[in-house]
């Protein structure tokens, strides 16, 4: 299932049962049946369905956007807020939207997709941004951008549990959560835990709240937005700081050189006069001086 928006996009997910802008919202809904798989919402009025090219003669498979695969809330990457999608993924790619003479637009679809890079090969979106690290197994489906962050994973646990690391879960036999097809489930796996599979950051925290898992894994920036609501951090204890030496990247359909291009040359000169400082300042925090 897919939504689409106008330079923003939202989807809500529930447990996963097996392995995982621009202003101008419209909430106009319009039905389209993709092989009896995708619903479309949100779609665009503007009648330029088919491809074109952007400045520089960049191909896009949208007249006028550039079309970004996501998923929905990732925060601070990409959510929600005030009916509008918005976040440090989203910031950045308007940077290369904004060079390129386009809107972005961004379509919500399911994790999974950015491993093989189905919605980028079959025309739908131009590039995905999602949050995303760079691995040498997605990188046989699909090509990366220069790095754009450089992430760790961090362990959140209920307070009542007592538990502050991964050692205290297997000590106390508790039960562990993680989003699917991420780093954080991966780097669980590795350690010897079979930890729940959630579809969306949402349902990571939602199954904290509810009891279904004691702590979960997932990215430390995301953590840090949950623990700035004052339930949350009444709540919850972050726990170990897990060093994973993970880099996230924004993704292309492999062979698509022009776009990446772009995008490289958008994030590096964001980071040569200032611009990504203030981007991740205002959604993530201070920036650390390895990363400027």
């Amino acid at each position: 299932m897919f939504r689409t928006a106008e330079g923003h996009r939202s989807q809500r997910n529930s447990t996963r049962r097996g392995p995982r802008g621009r202003s101008g919202l419209r909430a106009t809904a319009c039905a389209a049946a993709a092989a009896g798989m995708f619903l479309a919402v949100g779609c665009s009025s503007s009648g330029d369905s088919g491809p074109g090219e952007a400045a520089g003669g960049v191909p896009v498979v949208q007249k006028g956007k550039l079309t970004t695969c996501t998923h929905l809330p990732y925060p601070p990457f990409q959510f929600e807020q005030n009916g509008k999608v918005v976040g440090f993924d989203v910031a950045l790619i308007d940077l290369v939207a904004q060079n390129l003479k386009v809107e972005q637009k961004i379509l919500d679809t399911p994790f999974e997709n950015f491993k093989t890079g189905a919605f980028l090969n079959s025309g739908q979106c131009d590039l995905a941004a999602a949050g995303m690290t760079i691995t040498d197994e997605r990188k046989k489906n699909v090509d990366f951008s220069v790095p754009y962050f450089d992430a760790t994973q961090a362990l959140l646990a209920t307070k009542k549990s007592g538990i502050t690391s991964l050692a205290d879960v297997k000590a106390k036999s508790a039960k562990l959560g993680a989003q699917a097809e991420t780093t954080g489930e991966s780097y669980a796996k590795s350690q010897g835990f079979n930890p729940v599979a959630f579809e969306s950051s949402d349902a990571v925290l939602n199954g904290l709240r509810t009891g279904q898992v004691d702590a979960v894994v997932i990215d430390y920036p995301v953590v840090q937005g949950w623990l700035k609501d004052k339930a949350n951090a009444s709540a919850f204890v972050l726990g170990q700081n897990i060093e994973t030496g993970e880099k996230y990247g924004f993704s292309v359909k492999k062979g698509n050189s022009a776009l990446l291009a772009a995008i490289d040359m958008a994030i590096t000169a964001a980071k040569a006069d200032g611009t990504y400082k203030k981007i991740y300042e205002q959604w993530i925090g201070p920036l650390p001086q390895a990363a400027s």
